[in-house]
């Protein structure tokens, strides 16, 4: 599996690419055909102002998620919540006769 991390505007840390991957890292396990997953970071005026949204490439299909947070690791923990239930069903539908 193929993760891309992009930061908009800002430069992220090592440290919370590490994190991102090892949060991702665990899609598979719920649908095993995932291709490639690419995240986007980036800064948002408001009080909430941390964005991550992730796209997740899957045969046929691809499903994007997109969380705001005061922290970057709580959006992706959201995201990947999200994203858990999404491949679960989209791994159903597709063994569907």
């Amino acid at each position: 599996m193929d993760i891309r991390i992009q930061s908009l505007k800002f430069d992220a840390d090592q440290k919370l690419i590490n994190y991102i991957e090892k949060k991702l890292s665990k899609l598979p396990k719920f649908y095993d055909e995932v291709s490639k997953v690419e995240v986007v970071l980036s800064l948002l005026p408001d009080y909430e102002n941390k964005k991550v949204k992730v796209m997740v490439d899957v045969p046929g299909n691809q499903i994007v998620v997109e969380r705001h947070s005061d922290k970057f690791e709580k959006a992706v923990v959201e995201c990947v919540d999200v994203l858990k239930d999404l491949l679960v069903k989209a791994k159903e539908k597709r063994k569907e006769p």
